[in-house]
């Protein structure tokens, strides 16, 4: 339990946002074409936004305060002043509730997963093997995630009742992994039971057949169970490929010739008057559902054609359909949801479309996030320059077709896989992003979509053994839960040397310290909050410590 002192962390946080202005901080422009902001505001893509007491980009741009909460001096607070482990508490509160039990010190390795009983013993002398600066700390971040599908909720459907409600706490509750994101696809994606948009009636620019049904049947449950546990859960969705008539071909050549497979974006304006409304619709539609979309992006990949559902786009185009369409439709709908400009894989045209839409003023004020995966690692330190949040938004799946070894069978899952989740995750922190979502959360033990030509087994972070009925937790879902599960919405990336580690400043002040040995078991000293601890500290294994 802690109680915030407002006025010294709005002091210390007031501080910091405006000695950043020189570097693009409160008062600074958003961009090459954004607005000069005043000294106590920030600009966030073409808008300036009072980040010290706006609740929906507190500290930031658009890193909103959870329910309860409000914005002060850029600190999100709860009203009552108490502050749980993240969440808000009644004053007169003794505990933290169910989150009290959350340890100080959990480590995994090969056959000794998410152990708790390990020793923090504080030392004073010898060197520290890494130490943590929590004065020195970079981007708020936001959370981890990852992404709903048809198949996951097929799987987890084959289990009893019990053990369905175990996946789903695994992934979202206070005990779990305390996932704050949910990327629903708009359509089939890659994992649908097999290809669909939701208006198939060719030429339907009215969008009078537009329905979800479909997905009232295996995506709808499956985030509303998400919802049951976790109820502020924030969702952002894509299309893997427009409505069919919405495309112009050629289609991707394959064993199998779909309309839903490749093929490039119409760019007439009666077509993208009618997929702004698309999208548009789905918004409104899930929000009926309770379900409300934070953020939209146009395309999955927009420079890769495949065998499953897919489509191209060209920068003109994708500029055209956000400054022309979609940012208006959205804006005439009274809708708060953002435009992200994503996802992309960096592949083609990805950095085209990037610079083209942002670089058009029209088109560049309607964007509200940045949406980048894969090959666009590099690509995060300049687009940071936007002063938009930049989302990783779908980890790599491992397995690759085109690496050794291959497994053509079944999704390997192993700690191999956890180790390159590892090296990802911490890369992409390091590298400025705010948020990171795995990619399938739930899969079964083969990991196999509806690729109809190549046949890539991806790994999950949960899988079921349909044959037995069970399920499996993987390596690389631990690797995402020492982080996820301790590291609470609005905490700052803090500066960790010495070591293979990651760390982190909470808004409750609590110092988190993720680390990975490579080598042997070892005892490791770490430096942090003022003091040093030391650990037995596994081999080929991972350490989460907490500093309160």
């Amino acid at each position: 339990m802690r109680e915030p002192k407002p006025s010294f962390v709005q002091g210390i946080l007031l501080g910091s946002l405006l000695l950043a202005a020189g570097c693009g901080g409160i008062g600074d422009r958003a961009g090459p074409n954004g607005p000069s902001c005043p000294v106590d505001q920030m600009a966030c893509g073409q808008e300036c936004v009072a980040v010290l007491t706006d609740p929906t980009s507190c500290g930031g741009c658009g890193i909103p305060c959870s329910t309860g909460q409000i914005c002060q001096g850029g600190v999100c607070q709860c009203v009552s002043g108490m502050l749980c482990n993240g969440a808000c508490v009644p004053p007169d509160n003794t505990t933290c509730g169910t989150t009290a039990s959350i340890p100080t010190l959990v480590t995994s390795a090969p056959g000794a997963y998410w152990k708790t009983d390990g020793q923090l013993t504080p030392v004073t002398n010898g060197n520290a093997d890494v130490t943590v600066n929590d004065t020195a700390t970079a981007q708020t971040w936001e959370g981890f995630g990852g992404s709903f599908n048809e198949m996951g909720w097929s799987y987890l459907s084959m289990l009893s009742e019990s053990d369905r409600d175990t996946a789903i706490r695994l992934l979202y509750a206070d005990d779990g992994a305390r996932f704050a994101f949910g990327r629903i696809p708009i359509g089939a994606s890659d994992y649908a039971m097999d290809r669909y948009t939701l208006d198939e009636t060719a030429g339907d620019t009215s969008l009078a057949s537009f329905s979800i049904t479909r997905d009232t049947q295996q995506l709808i449950p499956f985030v509303k169970a998400a919802q049951a546990v976790k109820a502020n859960i924030r969702f952002w969705s894509s299309p893997w490929t427009p409505p069919t008539w919405m495309k112009e071909g050629q289609f991707s050549p394959g064993k199998v010739l779909s309309p839903f497979d490749g093929g490039t974006m119409k760019n007439d304006d009666a077509t993208l008057q009618a997929f702004a409304q698309y999208l548009v619709k789905f918004v409104q539609a899930y929000a009926q559902q309770g379900i409300a979309i934070e953020a939209i992006s146009p395309q999955n990949e927009p420079s890769y054609t495949g065998n499953y559902p897919t489509c191209g786009w060209s920068p003109a185009t994708y500029t055209k359909l956000v400054g022309q369409y979609l940012g208006p439709a959205v804006t005439s709908a009274g809708l708060s949801t953002k435009i992200m400009l994503g996802t992309f894989n960096g592949g083609g045209s990805d950095p085209a479309i990037v610079s083209s839409v942002m670089g058009n003023v029209t088109a560049g004020s309607y964007i509200g996030v940045l949406g980048f995966q894969w090959g666009m690692l590099d690509k995060v330190g300049g687009a940071r320059a936007y002063r938009l949040p930049i989302w990783q938004t779908e980890h790599k799946c491992g397995n690759y077709p085109w690496a050794k070894p291959f497994d053509a069978s079944t999704a390997p899952n192993d700690q191999a896989y956890a180790v390159e989740s590892w090296g990802l995750i911490r890369d992409w922190i390091r590298a400025g992003v705010t948020a990171y979502s795995a990619w399938n959360m739930v899969l079964d033990t083969v990991g196999v979509g509806i690729d109809t030509t190549r046949v890539w087994p991806q790994n999950a972070l949960l899988t079921v053994d349909t044959s037995a009925r069970k399920l499996n937790i993987t390596p690389a879902y631990y690797v995402f839960r020492h982080f996820s599960q301790f590291v609470a919405t609005g905490a700052k990336v803090a500066a960790a040397s010495g070591g293979d580690s990651v760390a982190f400043k909470n808004p409750d002040g609590s110092i988190v310290a993720v680390l990975y040995n490579s080598g042997a078991a070892r005892t490791m000293t770490v430096a942090l909050a003022g003091k040093k601890l030391q650990l037995a500290m596994p081999g080929n294994g991972w350490a989460t410590l907490v500093s309160r």
